[in-house]
């Protein structure tokens, strides 16, 4: 039992009544304590893996990954032969990529969106099919689109009148890897107005921002890409957000994007439609997204309703999740340096310093992000106290953890987990006051393996051109 005494920590976190527990939700299926206390992750322990890779460490549960990807083409799927069409997933690279990661998607039956010419490359080093790569991007250079039509890349999404004129002159010159007669399948990005509930950052449909095209200006540019030897328009795209608990801004989403489906199918077939990805996880024991089979019946209902209201075929379908595929499977290993109480008008909170921050995990940052920590050496005694996490940065806002409880006998030399972090933390990774980015190991049945090498301090003065040499 607790006492209700002042505290600074928000309303939503309350002590938990074990602060050495792993929730469910937030923590790779594999997480557990050993008889010692001490985290294991893919059957590894924490201590093992910082002997073998020091810390910073970003850790990802291999079979954590196969399984969501499964899971989730599996729900997509079940979903549209539920209402008589099909369902593609593509795997979001933005949220993590490195080759590895794309071939344990590719395994599972996914394919990868790509959105700039280095993940596409990333993907294609890895050996992907690039029938099986869709190419987003608000800003793709003339050289990225040449490679992306030389390659054969299945699909890519126009997001501006710029892009179609830039494609036109490509796909004239006969760059196809499938050859001069093969046209070029494309997609319009079409902005639905449904602003998704989340940060400002995090939302991509709503009028004023970079991505894609207003619907009222769409019936133009879907007539220019048609008029084009050599361009082939299947469907539109629209992506309202990310971290996205329900299906209610789906559902606005879908039905407005339907009525200019209908509208532009009087010139021609449209046989896809693509409606994102932005299904959120859950960061805190606060968190309580939908389980992706709701989520995956809700919306494809809702599209298959819309389309027999207005009397028109459904689409074969197409989502783009990333962070609901990697971002429980990660973890992040750090050593704890310094500690200090803060005494606050409101309670005292307990500044705990670790080896990494803003440099291995922006996000907090840049979004206000919340996460969840453990102890991972071992388990804590003590009643827990009210924790702030923070790097070794020279910035006030470098904060890794912003509100957890943790046992009260935190020390330093004590390893640190960070849950969930897989998505967007070494993707949005930096070299800030010249810190080295960690290695990423994946773990799988008790073995682990470096899967993107980390840097070292002289990777970092390698780059410094006014060192002699």
């Amino acid at each position: 039992m607790h006492s209700a005494v002042s505290s600074p920590a928000p309303e939503w976190l309350t002590p938990p009544d074990d602060a050495n527990d792993l929730v469910p939700a937030v923590w790779p299926a594999s997480a557990e304590r050993d008889a010692d206390g001490e985290l294991v992750l893919g059957g590894v322990t924490a201590g093992r893996l910082v002997r073998t890779y020091g810390t910073p460490l970003q850790v990802l549960d291999e079979t954590e990954v196969r399984r969501r990807a499964h899971v989730l083409r599996a729900a997509f799927d079940a979903a549209a032969r539920a209402h008589g069409t099909t369902a593609r997933v593509y795997y979001a690279g933005k949220a993590l990529l490195n080759t590895t990661i794309v071939r344990w998607v590719l395994d599972e039956g996914l394919n990868v969106d790509v959105c700039t010419g280095g993940e596409l490359e990333v993907a294609l080093a890895a050996g992907a099919d690039a029938g099986r790569l869709g190419f987003h991007g608000n800003n793709k250079s003339v050289a990225e689109l040449e490679r992306a039509v030389a390659a054969g890349v299945g699909t890519i999404i126009i997001d501006s009148a710029i892009e179609i004129e830039r494609l036109a002159a490509i796909v004239s010159r006969g760059a196809s890897a499938a050859g001069a007669d093969a046209a070029q399948r494309v997609m319009l990005r079409v902005n639905s107005g449904v602003h998704a509930e989340t940060h400002d950052f995090l939302a991509t449909a709503h009028e004023d921002q970079k991505f894609g095209t207003p619907l009222q200006l769409a019936p133009e540019l879907v007539a220019r890409i048609r008029e084009i030897e050599g361009l082939e328009f299947v469907g539109l795209h629209c992506h309202i957000g990310s971290q996205i608990f329900g299906v209610a801004g789906f559902r606005e989403s879908a039905s407005r994007v339907l009525d200019l489906h209908q509208e532009l199918l009087a010139g021609g077939d449209i046989p896809q439609l693509n409606l994102g990805g932005g299904f959120g996880i859950a960061y805190t024991r606060a968190d309580a997204p939908e389980p992706i089979e709701t989520l995956a019946d809700g919306i494809v209902a809702a599209v298959a309703e819309g389309c027999a209201a207005r009397g028109i075929p459904v689409p074969a379908l197409s989502f783009e999740p990333g962070r609901a595929i990697v971002g429980n499977a990660g973890v992040t290993l750090y050593e704890v340096g310094t500690i200090k109480d803060v005494a606050l008008e409101v309670g005292t909170r307990r500044y705990v310093s670790v080896d990494g921050g803003m440099s291995d995990n922006a996000r907090p940052a840049l979004y206000g992000a919340q996460y969840s920590a453990r102890l991972a050496s071992r388990a804590g005694e003590g009643a827990p106290v009210l924790v702030r996490v923070v790097g070794k940065h020279c910035e006030s806002g470098d904060i890794v953890v912003d509100h957890e409880h943790l046992p009260g006998d935190v020390a330093p030399g004590d390893l640190l987990a960070v849950a969930a972090t897989g998505a967007y933390c070494a993707p949005l990774s930096s070299n800030y006051n010249h810190v080295p980015r960690p290695p990423i190991v994946a773990v799988r049945d008790g073995e682990s393996r470096v899967i993107v090498r980390g840097e070292s301090m002289a990777d970092l003065l390698a780059r410094d051109a006014g060192i002699q040499r």
